[in-house]
């Protein structure tokens, strides 16, 4: 493969899956340790950057998981998953439901004035960054970069 070539670029099996996958991954992150620390040094600014990272984690989620779905059809032509496969699929359905949890526990106490944001979502953020490098670990033996692939 010529690296220019547009076409074998964007049309690669799986190619745009694992380039996608990168935002929410660092911006779920990134919101997760700029709310930790707005939650330990009362900062606005801070919580508002969280905020703002969560939601773009949030929107980012739906074309990765369109296009995981698209590259498990043409990959393995909509076989039955199996093994390190399943596992992926089921970890990053969780992540990426918890990634909207978080950011709709966020997006609800920003619409009330006045409004705390509750405790209880720092344990749920530190699980869902949790599930998300396991997702993401395992992502990475099915493209080889962690091993064979």
């Amino acid at each position: 493969m010529h690296p220019f070539d547009i076409k074998t670029a964007l049309f690669a099996k799986h190619a745009q899956h694992v380039v996608l996958i990168h935002f929410p991954i660092a911006l779920f992150i990134i919101g997760v340790l700029f709310d930790f620390l707005a939650h330990q040094t009362k900062r606005r600014m801070l919580a508002a950057a969280a905020y703002c990272n969560l939601f773009a984690a949030a929107l980012a989620t739906i074309p990765v998981l369109i296009t995981g779905i698209i590259a498990w059809q043409w990959e393995l032509e909509g076989q039955p998953l199996k093994g390190i496969l399943l596992m992926h699929l089921v970890l990053g359905v969780a992540s990426s439901l918890l990634i909207w949890i978080v950011c709709l526990i966020h997006m609800r106490t920003l619409q009330k004035q006045g409004a705390v944001l509750p405790g209880y979502r720092l344990p749920i953020e530190a699980v869902g960054v949790g599930i998300l490098a396991l997702t993401g670990h395992l992502g990475g033996f099915l493209t080889g970069v962690n091993g064979p692939g």
